[in-house]
């Protein structure tokens, strides 16, 4: 069976076992004139931004309730908990006003833990760019396929096992990616950093949740997640004071976008290289002239066929594919960032480890990890060391699997259950401790 076929059915499959219907093409949510139809899934009209946004960050646009297609009935309420839809005012990194979409879990589980129920918001990991691949809306269609796409929801298991813990979860979407008025910007370390903080100020401000403000706050992310908690840590003590964080696992993150993007090249999720090349477009448009200078009419097309799609469609649609075949002289889109110096300055602006977190923080690589290289990811511990910050390096060694997707999936299942209960413990109010002093022997 080709390998695309495999990951169709593996996707129809797991719609099967999780017991959700797949959305079939033109499923309405809404029959609202104005609404959004991407890849032939109608988005709900919630995730149409007004024209004005309050003017303080984390503030609640909008919330409604949201239908967790995984739930069974419980004695103290609907299991693992209740949800609600969220949109909240950010900040991108221009310093404009931006809507950000996400959701919130109360948990039925008690937290029995010491203090009041914790919160953890949850960076999620690459779901595409299309507005279908949101994770609020994969809590509500876990996997998502028809003939124009295909999207299953990763993160619902890491959700779950906190809810499980009695720990309260709010999840972000990020700038554009859920809600319908710009493209999504993806791995801009600013608009990505800016969504995880506000959406706890928007947890808090909930009405009818059992969090209070002596709720602890922790955060976690994976692969694209792992760079946005990185991030979040970073930037939380300038941008969101108000936000006291008891510690943040950043797992696999894309520290150096340089070594990130030739390592995508060619690889299975080759279709990222689109995903990010449209993030920078809607960051600085100012980039459009030097990108005109350089695609084809092939690489334009590219993005604008990726810029709609989740990860399971890049994956059937442009596996393998190498950017060479995209630009007008067949160099690759790293030499091409090499031999420009504003695309140069872009990606080196979005490099993490230039500031220490004031927080604890759990770094977390594959050993194999190729697609997200466990170098430059090991390299921020090292830097954030450097730096006087307290971080828990932890290398996860397993063999190479092969497939470069493989190679970066498979740590964030073998490290998922170490790394919520390291969160748990900060959330406990346990000292984090560090293993900088023996960080550069480890591998």
């Amino acid at each position: 069976m080709p390998a695309p076929t495999r990951l169709l059915a593996a996707a129809v499959t797991a719609a099967a076992c999780l017991g959700t219907a797949a959305v079939p093409a033109g499923a309405a949510e809404s029959d609202a004139a104005d609404a959004v139809v991407s890849r032939g899934i109608t988005i709900p009209t919630f995730y149409n931004p007004p024209a004005t946004l309050p003017a303080a960050d984390g503030t609640l646009v909008r919330s409604e309730p949201l239908p967790l297609a995984l739930s069974l009935p419980g004695i103290g309420g609907p299991l693992p908990g209740r949800a609600t839809r969220l949109m909240y005012k950010s900040t991108d990194g221009n310093g404009r006003p931006v809507a950000v979409t996400g959701a919130y879990i109360e948990p039925t589980a008690r937290w029995k833990g010491s203090g009041a129920r914790p919160l953890i918001a949850v960076a999620p990991g690459t779901m595409g760019q299309g507005d279908q691949c949101s994770a609020s809306f994969n809590l509500q269609h876990p996997v998502v396929v028809n003939t124009q796409t295909l999207s299953v929801g990763y993160e619902i298991l890491a959700i779950y096992r906190m809810l499980a813990r009695g720990i309260a979860v709010v999840v972000t979407d990020y700038a554009g990616l859920g809600a319908t008025d710009r493209l999504h910007t993806y791995v801009n370390r600013v608009d990505e950093a800016h969504a995880v903080l506000d959406a706890v100020r928007a947890a808090r401000s909930l009405p009818g949740t059992s969090l209070s403000a002596a709720s602890r706050v922790a955060l976690y992310g994976y692969s694209q997640g792992g760079g946005a908690a990185a991030a979040a840590a970073e930037l939380q003590p300038s941008y969101a004071p108000d936000v006291t964080l008891a510690g943040s696992y950043a797992g696999a993150p894309p520290a150096d976008l340089t070594a990130v993007t030739r390592a995508i090249d060619g690889s299975d999720l080759a279709g990222a290289l689109a995903w990010s090349v449209n993030g920078f477009l809607q960051s600085d448009p100012e980039l459009k002239a030097i990108a005109d200078t350089h695609l084809s009419a092939k690489g334009w097309a590219a993005l604008k066929d990726l810029s709609s799609m989740c990860v399971g469609d890049a994956l059937l649609s442009y596996n393998s594919a190498r950017s060479t075949s995209w630009t007008k002289d067949g160099r690759s889109l790293n030499d091409v960032i090499a031999s420009e110096p504003a695309l140069k300055a872009f990606l080196d602006d979005q490099s993490l480890g230039t500031i220490a977190p004031a927080s604890p923080v759990r770094l977390a690589t594959g050993t194999a990890d190729n697609l997200v290289p466990h170098a430059q990811a090991r390299s921020l511990a090292v830097a954030w060391c450097a730096k006087g910050a307290d971080v828990t390096y932890k290398p996860v060694i397993l063999p190479s699997l092969g497939r470069a997707l493989l190679n970066h999936m498979t740590p964030l299942l073998a490290d998922q259950g170490s790394a919520i209960s390291w969160l748990t413990d900060r959330l406990n109010g346990k000292p984090a401790g560090s293993n900088c002093a023996t960080l550069p022997l480890r591998p």
